[in-house]
């Protein structure tokens, strides 16, 4: 599993509400302190990852939020100005305004147009190996296939010239399993895990992304083993004397107990069902399903991406420094 920071590109997806942007955090940040130079990037431009890691604001230039780790948000028009500059050799001083709306009336008629100047801002700093790894707060599942899979899109509309050339060199990135992978963030709950296991496919079948890693998050931790389940049915059976003896809240603490292991027991049921699902295509046979505790925080912030990262590296199996 240290493969997952070997990559060169790790897109971190998953359906929205899981937890993929303080997922995605906590990944680079786990990369950052194992001593890869790393930049992570918020393509939908939210304000969740400078949430995340405790920043008031991020923009398109990348910022050091701490040591080894980069922190950026992507930019439609940046992006433009940026690709002008660099492969058209187009010196642009102020604001590309105009020039961005007629950008934005072709895209909306064009499928990738708009989504391939992020893509390829992210993969030529893979090219130019300007950091050891890219983390990527992709879009959610939704809009991610879409997304990752646009230079493929634009490849197949244009067969010769310039542009053709431009997405080429992106698909050589995208599609190499040893330099990009993506990894999908779930919650060990019925709807999730079934869009999950969807989007693994999705992915593989459209888009030729290598999925590297399922990242279940929020798993509630095993409060009784079989011993100590049968212990506490017994407790269970003799409420009125345990009531006696404790007092009124006797009961609420034992049932709260039971709700917890009863969820967590479920969870546990889907997240099988998930593993199931994935090794019944051969492709998908050893992907490895990642566990990240429930937290028990009531909002994301700084100190709950170092508590995720932790949990991460313990699982990844990876000393930091």
């Amino acid at each position: 599993m240290t493969a997952l920071l070997d990559l060169r590109m790790l897109w971190v997806t998953g359906k929205g509400g899981v937890g993929k942007t303080s997922i995605a955090a906590a990944l680079a940040k786990v990369a950052a302190l194992s001593g890869r130079r790393t930049l992570v990037c918020e393509m939908d431009a939210k304000g969740a990852l400078a949430n995340a890691l405790g920043e008031d604001d991020l923009g398109f230039e990348p910022t050091e939020v701490s040591p080894n780790l980069f922190a950026m948000t992507m930019s439609t028009e940046d992006a433009l100005r940026e690709y002008l500059r660099l492969f058209v050799k187009i010196p642009l001083i102020g604001r590309i305004s105009p020039l961005a709306k007629t950008f934005d009336f072709v895209a909306d008629a064009a499928p990738g147009v708009k989504e391939i100047l992020g893509i390829g801002k992210l993969c030529f700093e893979v090219r130019e190996r300007h950091y050891d790894l890219v983390v990527i707060d992709a879009e959610a599942s939704g809009h991610v296939v879409s997304q990752i899979g646009a230079p493929r899109v634009i490849a197949d509309l244009v067969q010769v010239g310039l542009v053709r050339d431009q997405t080429q060199w992106m698909l050589d990135i995208l599609d190499d399993p040893t330099q990009t992978g993506v990894a999908v963030v779930t919650t060990p709950e019925e709807l999730p895990v079934t869009e999950s296991a969807e989007l693994v496919q999705r992915l593989t079948s459209e888009t030729g992304a290598h999925v590297s890693a399922v990242i279940a998050n929020r798993v509630l931790p095993m409060l009784f083993d079989r011993r100590e389940q049968a212990i506490a049915e017994q407790i269970g059976s003799t409420l009125p004397t345990l009531t006696a003896a404790i007092g009124a809240g006797a009961p609420m603490v034992l049932e709260a107990a039971r709700l917890t292991d009863a969820r967590r027991r479920t969870g546990a049921e889907h997240l099988r069902w998930l593993q199931s699902e994935l090794h019944r295509d051969a492709q998908h046979a050893d992907l490895p399903i990642v566990t990240v505790p429930e937290l028990f925080c009531r909002a994301p912030g700084g100190r709950v991406v170092s508590l995720i990262a932790d949990g991460l590296a313990e699982e990844l199996d990876i000393g930091l420094a």
